[in-house]
């Protein structure tokens, strides 16, 4: 209708006025400023990433979720189906070049998300296993400014019961119907059916489920990509020269833009939508850690942001460019079907379909708690069992609204929520360089 057209260009136009270029700027130039400061701590201590991934709870430690359950309830939210079809998005309108930049932030971003989650350690309300953790806390406590965490409790809770029950299960729904016939309206009934389950027996049910669903999500995903790449393998040199040369092209494209624009702006903006550094989620599932000691957590921050610019990004790009599945005139996460059935004919779109399924319905749980911890901030725990009837009861709306105005508001309000969230991030800096130092910080006994 001509009418939601409208909404969305409008919704659209309001989303790329703060991406580009002030929020591009903003992030890029948070991230190369706490590498500085942290003394490139996503390298230095790499080693100690890959065992902090795998920690156990702590002996004695407050908190609700163990340290690995913690870990992949953070990478539950974040691998989503953006890192599918906003990936893809990102090739096919920026180019090959927009690869670069997906890398290029991911290896910045990794120092924002290791802030969030020490701070999400270090500032948290714990009560015997119930956890109350996320931005606000940090911005209240830390830098002593409840009107700033309250601002930002409030519009990252209406982003959360806005955004994710609607972008969720409509990038599912839609695969499930071009893969299976299965009509919208029922997957979304579907899906808000499994995802209410899950949430109703609260974080440590959410936990569980990460845990189990997460790794499984992962390998799926980088097993089919992997035998994409393999059975392609011969067009990967000519594949890297295009995506370097056309990262840093001054040729003019259509619309007038020098390619390095374009790709940047897509690469970035998408690379930022695919790992969430800097919405604050990961102060919120960090948070409910079983441990003592930030520098764990935060360490295990880097390794999400690695493992989704690296892994679940760059599959997705590298099939599409590799098969030219890039170039068919397909989009979203119907270019990265293509690229995986041209491989394996008959059974790739299928194993798409269920990946969009598994990082959508993980997506789901995780968001549910984040938006839950930002509610009850503001209201109190009285929130809770309305606030997760409402978020299930919008799934099928969402299963079966239209994409471009779905898509148009989450851009939005996922960007609004990044600027208060970045004052904490920066503002507590100073914090957790001590910590990114440090071998072993003991909780708020290191807080300034």
């Amino acid at each position: 209708m001509p009418l939601l057209q409208t909404l969305a260009d409008l919704i659209q136009r309001a989303a790329d006025a703060l991406f580009v270029p002030w929020l591009i700027v903003l992030l890029f130039g948070t991230g190369l400023f706490l590498t500085i400061r942290y003394r490139f701590v996503q390298v230095r201590r790499i080693r100690e990433a890959f065992r902090a991934m795998l920690s156990s709870q702590e002996d004695g430690a407050a908190g609700a979720l163990s340290p690995f359950q913690a870990f992949m309830t953070a990478l539950s939210g974040t691998i989503g189906t953006g890192n599918i079809a906003g990936v893809a998005t990102a090739i096919i309108s920026g180019g090959p070049g927009a690869l670069f930049w997906i890398w290029a932030y991911g290896l910045l971003a990794t120092t924002i998300k290791f802030t969030e989650a020490v701070l999400g350690v270090t500032w948290r309300e714990v009560h015997g296993e119930t956890i109350r953790s996320g931005p606000m806390y940090a911005l209240r406590d830390g830098l002593k400014l409840p009107w700033l965490a309250s601002t930002y409790a409030l519009v990252a809770g209406v982003a959360a019961i806005t955004t994710t029950p609607f972008t969720q299960p409509n990038s599912i729904a839609v695969v499930l119907n071009s893969q299976l016939g299965m009509p919208t309206w029922i997957a979304g009934i579907g899906i808000a059916v499994l995802t209410w389950l899950v949430i109703v027996g609260g974080i440590g049910s959410i936990g569980r489920v990460a845990e189990k669903l997460a790794p499984l999500k992962v390998a799926l995903y980088l097993g089919g990509g992997l035998i994409v790449i393999v059975m392609f393998a011969a067009n990967i040199p000519s594949v890297l020269r295009l995506v370097f040369s056309e990262a840093f092209s001054l040729r003019a494209t259509a619309g007038g833009s020098l390619g390095i624009i374009v790709a940047m702006r897509y690469g970035l903006a998408r690379g930022m939508y695919a790992n969430e550094a800097g919405y604050g989620t990961a102060s919120v599932a960090y948070g409910t850690a079983r441990s003592r000691r930030p520098e764990q957590q935060g360490l295990q921050a880097v390794m999400e942001v690695l493992i989704v610019s690296f892994v679940t990004s760059t599959i997705s790009a590298m099939t599409i460019l590799l098969t030219g599945a890039w170039q068919s005139g397909l989009t979203s996460s119907a270019a990265v079907a293509a690229a995986f059935d041209i491989a394996m004919p008959g059974v790739g779109g299928y194993i798409v379909a269920l990946c969009a399924f598994l990082f959508g319905y993980t997506t789901l749980i995780g968001w549910a708690f984040y938006g839950e911890q930002f509610f009850e901030y503001l209201l109190g725990q009285r929130v809770t069992h309305w606030y997760r009837w409402a978020y299930c009861l919008l799934i099928p709306f969402g299963a079966v609204a239209r994409v471009d105005v779905v898509w148009a508001w989450g851009d939005l309000m996922n960007a609004l929520q990044i600027f208060p969230n970045l004052v904490g991030v920066i503002g507590l800096s100073g914090f957790a360089a001590q910590v990114a130092r440090s071998r072993v910080v003991s909780g708020r006994s290191a807080a300034p």
